[in-house]
Parts: structure tokens; C-alpha cells; sequence
């Protein structure tokens, strides 16, 4: 991937209006998780990108942390989906940075054959698949955020959902699990 065709914008909030709290930054490096192979249901949804200058706070950005190793989130435990996905099955692209909250579902739930089956690995979150809440196209590459351990972490980053309708019963959205890939997060980082 050419770094160069990238930029990172943070702070936005209105996707067709510029409110001054955004920051533009040029992306230098990518990083993509050497067993990713475009199938999602193989898992490794992971890519890590290295900034040409650095984040600050502006009042509107403020840093996430890492779950700690290897740590699952329990069921119905909530966090939030952010993302600018379809809001309808119409196919409405909102304007407004969407938030909501949305349950964790546990592995050997989302796993099972009427949910996502063998699709649903152990280095994914599951989360929604209430029929109401979920992250839908457009979401993608988006965060899981959690508040755990006194802090807000990212604990998955959205990989795929149902196809067509969002918000289908038993088919939450899955994300990658942040917490099955900090070997190799911290590993790029070193390299960077």
C-alpha cells in the first residue's frame, strides 16, 4: 500500500463541514497484518498506521488505550460503535459522527451456528445483533471503545457485518480483537 494516497483526519465530527477542531496528517507508514488475506471470516483484520506528525489535544481528540493482553470482554457488556456507516436500508450516509452503545455478545454465543458459526473467531469481538444497534458499511476500520480498568481503551476495530440490512437479529457486528494482536502491535511499533 502506497502511503503517500493516505491522510488521517482526526477531530472531524461533521463529515461535510469543517468545524476547526479537525487535524489533517499525512500517513508515512502502513502496516498490515502479514496474515491477512482478505478473507474476513480467516480473521487478521488488522493494519497499523504510522503518522507523519503527531496527535495533540485540541479539546476534541483525546488517546485511547490498549485493552491489556489477551483480555475478552464479558457478555452484554457495553461499549460504543462510532462511524459515519449507513443509518438506514436506504442507504443514508449521516453527516454527524454517529455514537451508540452496543452489548458485547460472548464468543460461544456469536459462534454458534444461527449467529456467525465458524466465522466467529477468538480473535474477534462480537457485539450488537439486538436488531437495533449495530455498525453497518461505512463503519469499517472504526473503534469498539470500552471503558475497562478506569480508562477508554479500543478494544476491537470493525471488521464485517451482515451483508444489505444492518441490524439484523442474531448477526452482530464483529471487529477485530485488539487484545489477540498486541504481540504484533507492539512489534510494528518498534520497527516504525
Amino acid at each position: 500500500m502506497d502511503a503517500s494516497q493516505y491522510r488521517v483526519v482526526v477531530g472531524e465530527y461533521n463529515m461535510y463541514e469543517y468545524d476547526g477542531s479537525e487535524q489533517f496528517i499525512r500517513v508515512e507508514r502502513i502496516a498490515v497484518h502479514p496474515d491477512w488475506n482478505g478473507d474476513l471470516g480467516k480473521g487478521n483484520d488488522i493494519a497499523l498506521l504510522r503518522l507523519a506528525n503527531p496527535l495533540y489535544d485540541n479539546g476534541y481528540v483525546a488517546l485511547a488505550n490498549l485493552p491489556y493482553p489477551g483480555e475478552m470482554l464479558p457478555h452484554d457488556f457495553t461499549c460504543y460503535v462510532t462511524g459515519w456507516g449507513l443509518t438506514d436500508y436506504f442507504g443514508s450516509v449521516p453527516a454527524i459522527l454517529q455514537v451508540a452503545p452496543i452489548n458485547v455478545v460472548e464468543h460461544s454465543v456469536c459462534s454458534q451456528p444461527s449467529w456467525w458459526g465458524s466465522i466467529a473467531l477468538r480473535t474477534m469481538v462480537c457485539a450488537g445483533g439486538d436488531g437495533i444497534i449495530s455498525g453497518c458499511q461505512g463503519d469499517s476500520g472504526g473503534p469498539l471503545s470500552c471503558f475497562t480498568g478506569g480508562d477508554w481503551r479500543v478494544h476491537g476495530v470493525v471488521s464485517y457485518g451482515p451483508s444489505g440490512m444492518c441490524n439484523q437479529v442474531s448477526k452482530p457486528t464483529v471487529f477485530t480483537r485488539v487484545s489477540s494482536f498486541e504481540d504484533w502491535i507492539y512489534s510494528v511499533i518498534r520497527s516504525f
